[in-house]
């Protein structure tokens, strides 16, 4: 360890995920271990402009492993858009004595932390945490694997009354830029059609492959939405889209919204977050900063966070593939 860093703050910002109050016990209890001073800083950014702050160790984070959502809490913060937020922040940092932040967050969170790293030359890591899966720089983001098995698990469901009447059933799951959500859901659930914005399917295609399952015998269908679809119409729309054009199906929607986000994290997501939280505070203390801890091979690597806000991960092509192969 080559830094002088004896306190650092953590906390969450922007849209919650599953996992991540394992990465909050995470940075706590390495902090602890390596005899560093751990502080929370509750409501994100928005906590930091107006100092609220708590002291935590080892003992604060007992029973949260196993708990979604975020102890200490989320919220959107517009002040810290501006310099005279950003400069209040520092602050309050300064005279709570904190020397480094450790952000759990997603795209927006980093580059807010970017900017405030170089107005300040203050140490920042990220852990990407959303439920997306969308951070360049790692095959995994925190609460991902929890939000997929959710859908499959509810998307089972919805499948049990489909075919008792018969129906087709329009899905939307979260994923309003990228489609990694629908497209592992679907594929996991056996989904008969998949639909991401990364692929215009086009309603006449979707038509077809309506068609071809009713021929083929299939009693009932699913398919999956993702919100930010390219193809033209919202998931109400498609389906009166759907009866007007094929009066042979009886056609139901169902928006699984904000539950994607809630519920007990994975095992996987528990142990991706503990991993990175061990790395991100044991970074910071061996002088590095503006990096995300990531993960890719299973192991945890660090990206420039400047990088991993660039753009959006790509879609998995051969996923597309299996997708594609059975829905024959």
């Amino acid at each position: 360890m080559t830094s002088n860093i004896k306190k650092i703050g953590v906390f969450t910002s922007g849209g919650d995920s599953p996992g991540m109050n394992a990465a909050i016990r995470s940075v706590v209890r390495t902090c602890a271990y390596l005899k560093i001073e751990c502080v929370g800083i509750y409501r994100g950014y928005q906590g930091m402009i107006e100092g609220d702050f708590k002291s935590m160790d080892a003992r604060s984070v007992n029973n949260i492993i196993n708990k979604g959502g975020t102890i200490l809490k989320s919220a959107r913060c517009d002040e810290f858009r501006t310099p005279q937020g950003r400069q209040l922040a520092y602050d309050q940092l300064v005279k709570e004595g904190i020397e480094a932040l450790v952000v759990i967050g997603g795209n927006g969170s980093f580059a807010g932390a970017l900017v405030f790293n170089e107005e300040f030359n203050f140490p920042v890591m990220g852990i990407p945490g959303t439920i997306d899966n969308d951070i360049l720089g790692s095959s995994f983001t925190i609460g991902f694997d929890t939000a997929i098995n959710t859908v499959v698990g509810v998307i089972d469901k919805i499948r049990d009354t489909a075919s008792s009447h018969n129906r087709l059933f329009f899905v939307e799951v979260m994923g309003r830029d990228v489609g990694h959500i629908a497209l592992n859901a679907g594929v996991g659930a056996g989904a008969e059609e998949i639909l991401i914005p990364e692929q215009n399917l086009g309603l006449e295609r979707l038509l077809d492959s309506l068609k071809r399952s009713k021929k083929s015998g299939k009693s009932s269908s699913i398919v999956i939405v993702a919100e930010g679809d390219r193809i033209g119409k919202n998931v109400f729309e498609l389906k009166e889209y759907v009866e007007e054009h094929l009066p042979i199906y009886d056609v139901r929607v169902s928006v699984l919204g904000h539950m994607q986000r809630g519920g007990n994290p994975t095992c996987f997501d528990r142990v991706l977050a503990s991993r990175m939280g061990v790395k991100a505070v044991e970074s910071l203390l061996e002088g590095k900063s503006n990096y995300m801890v990531g993960i890719r091979d299973n192991k945890l690597i660090l990206t420039p966070i400047s990088e991993a806000i660039k753009a959006h991960t790509e879609i998995d092509e051969e996923l597309i593939k299996v997708s594609d192969i059975m829905t024959t």
